[in-house]
């Protein structure tokens, strides 16, 4: 295999993975959030912030993989 086919497959392979990780971003703040509001009874409003915060973290991911991106 060539140097610039395998480097192309793992580009590929980078920017693939980034809908999974925006994704489990998204969940992991949110069930986060769901879990700190049952331990402190604070019914919806910390999952919101989970919400936000894991929101804010997938366009954190895609920031990133679009610099990325620009180097190659």
């Amino acid at each position: 295999m060539k140097k610039e086919t395998g480097k192309t497959i793992r580009e590929l392979g980078y920017f693939a993975s980034l809908g999974m990780s925006v994704a489990l971003s998204v969940f992991i703040g949110l069930f986060i959030g769901i879990w700190l509001d049952k331990k402190f009874d604070t019914d919806p409003v910390i999952m919101f912030v989970g919400l936000a915060v894991g929101i804010a973290a997938g366009f954190n991911n895609i920031i990133r993989a679009g610099k990325k991106g620009k180097k190659f």
